[in-house]
């Protein structure tokens, strides 16, 4: 019974901490968002993956260093104590998350996986300037830029692409997926569903989802505008409206951990197009490589600045022992 106890109560706390932390993030966001309007959007970014992962990872540590180390050093080993039907439950929807979380990643592993071998099968390589990873031609009835894949990328361009854009526009939208590529946005994509699928059963932090994917594609967007040139920006403007128009009624890129241009509902073309515009108009550059620097130092720094908080008060013995008494108040309330 003591084992069966500290893995309920581990595994409790972790959806507890999660659910709460997470709740917490997206209060946080919508108090903060207005007021970094005017920063970059790479520091949005980088904003939003920072609070959207930074819940799951903290209940993990704050489990690991605090809960487990507390219960172990404090707990006797033969307790009267129980699994309640309160912790039981707690423990069941924390087990279901986790078990989710698991099943969907390797579902949308082994489906990219798929869809990268069938695509390959009938793609052809092709030559592209300024771009780190293999890059293919397909035919496809959706007019597909994407690069797909979080740990091996792949970037794909639909035949019909070729057909449409001019030498300047292809360079242009190469230039939108290897800004992802930088950024590692489909390795964040699927960390950041990981922590949304662990709390299916306790759904939030989905606004920060939604906000963080249009951020990421305007970062992408001002990293082309800045790559190309004077004319970046424009080209890429271009580009955009000329693939929306090439987009077929009920064709579907059929993509999981892929960032693609334009999606099948066209995303919110509109207010891309025009923010690129006003960059092709504004005499500084809209993407600079300070700005991915520093926003880059801010992504991990709070995070990291508090897990390593939490670590040095794992240490302290007291800590320990008032943690394992709060344990105790907890399971009093559970009876």
């Amino acid at each position: 019974m003591y084992e069966l106890l500290g893995i309920c109560l581990a595994l409790a706390a972790l959806l507890v901490f999660n659910a709460v932390a997470s709740s917490l993030s997206v209060i946080l966001w919508r108090g903060l968002k207005h007021l970094v309007s005017h920063h970059s959007v790479i520091k949005r970014a980088n904003m939003l993956f920072a609070l959207r992962v930074f819940p799951l990872a903290s209940a993990i540590v704050c489990v690991l260093l605090l809960i487990i180390p507390a219960y172990v050093a404090h707990e006797p080993g033969m307790t009267g104590e129980v699994v309640t039907l309160k912790l039981a439950v707690i423990t069941s929807l924390s087990v279901t998350g986790l078990v989710l979380a698991i099943w969907r990643g390797f579902v949308t592993w082994r489906a990219t996986r798929q869809l990268i071998t069938n695509w390959l099968n009938r793609a052809e390589p092709v030559s592209l300037e300024n771009i780190s990873i293999p890059a293919y031609r397909i035919d496809h009835q959706f007019p597909v830029i994407a690069v797909v894949g979080a740990i091996r990328p792949r970037l794909f361009i639909a035949n019909q692409v070729f057909d449409v854009l001019s030498r300047e526009e292809i360079r242009a939208v190469v230039a939108h997926e290897s800004g992802h590529i930088a950024a590692h946005d489909n390795l964040k994509r699927a960390l950041m569903r990981a922590c949304r699928d662990l709390l299916m059963i306790v759904p939030c932090g989905r606004s920060l989802d939604l906000a963080w994917a249009a951020s990421a594609e305007e970062a992408a967007d001002e990293y082309a505008a800045c790559a190309c040139g004077s004319f970046g920006a424009l080209n890429l403007a271009d580009a955009m409206i000329k693939i929306s128009r090439a987009v077929q009624i009920g064709a579907r890129p059929t993509m999981h951990a892929g960032a693609f241009l334009i999606d099948e509902t066209g995303g919110d073309v509109a207010r891309r197009v025009r923010r690129l515009t006003e960059a092709a108009a504004a005499t500084d550059n809209p993407y600079r490589q300070g700005d991915a620097i520093v926003s880059g130092l801010i992504k991990w720094a709070f995070p990291a600045s508090i897990l390593l908080l939490i670590a040095f008060i794992a240490t302290d013995s007291d800590i320990l022992k008032w943690t394992h008494i709060a344990i105790e108040q907890v399971m009093r309330l559970l009876q």
